[in-house]
């Protein structure tokens, strides 16, 4: 099974923004020197303070990408795949998450599943 991590290669696929850092940590954008996208984690060299790491799974841009893998499951088996990467991650690196991601991509997950799962009709042909 492929990592969450690995679905979503956010050092060479999520732009984050410098605006997007700030609204994170809550300081105005002026206070941000430049943001690097590390492979494991985003650095942010600040005026105030020096360096700071950041986790990817902490930005709306991990979530937007890992509610696009979802959105993009073409069959329920891919679609519970995905979940299985997105829970083990989770469990994982829970520390790493914003307080509210599991139950929105929770939600995502389960209209995308409604609409995929076959209905009790249907399911007499497999």
């Amino acid at each position: 099974m492929t990592s969450l991590f690995n679905r979503l290669q956010p050092a060479q696929k999520l732009r984050i923004s410098t605006k997007a850092i700030a609204q994170l940590l809550k300081i105005p954008q002026h206070l941000i020197v430049r943001v690097e996208c590390w492979q494991y984690v985003v650095f942010v060299h600040r005026r105030d303070r020096g360096g700071q790491f950041i986790s990817y799974r902490q930005l709306q841009q991990w979530l937007n990408a890992t509610a696009y893998q979802i959105q993009n499951c073409t069959t329920w088996q891919q679609l519970r795949q995905l979940w299985q990467a997105i829970e083990v991650d989770y469990n994982k690196y829970n520390k790493q998450y914003q307080d509210q991601s599991y139950q929105f991509l929770s939600k995502i997950w389960t209209k995308r599943w409604q609409m995929l799962w076959p209905s009790p009709e249907s399911a007499a042909w497999f």
